[in-house]
């Protein structure tokens, strides 16, 4: 079987020559209790923390996505990518005047800022993958 048919099987894609998907198989094997993972750096605690950042994104994730449905990215202007790149401009513009100026946000902190680029960047892998849900 093909890399990339493996891949696809699965469940990873590579869509429209964007990416290499590499990443997922650089993984393989790895083995968080093993002593050669602990001499990477990484820890109990640095394992944990960073999952609950995923688990508290994901979950907001969700939460929106509810709300939102998943036309507000299927059909954005110029495609969802397009729509996504606008929505990543837009959040990167605000974390650097809030931190150019020192302003202190009124709405929205700059861990939600954040936290809503890691989701957009979620959303955008799904997109490339195909498995973005369809209208």
């Amino acid at each position: 079987m093909s890399d990339h048919k493996e891949r696809v099987a699965r469940g990873s894609k590579i869509i429209d020559g964007y990416g290499d998907d590499n990443s997922f198989d650089q993984l393989e094997g790895w083995d968080l209790n093993s002593e050669a993972t602990a001499h990477q750096g990484l820890d109990d605690k640095f394992v944990s923390d960073m999952w609950r950042v995923f688990d508290t994104a994901g979950n907001l994730l969700l939460r929106k996505h509810a709300d939102y449905g998943p036309k507000n990215i299927g059909h954005s202007p110029g495609g969802p990518l397009n729509g996504l790149r606008v929505r990543i401009w837009d959040k990167v513009a605000r974390i650097n005047n809030l931190l150019d100026s020192g302003v202190k946000p009124s709405n929205e902190s700059l861990r939600d800022s954040f936290i809503d680029l890691l989701n957009y960047s979620a959303i955008a892998i799904l997109v490339l993958d195909d498995q973005w849900p369809k209208e």
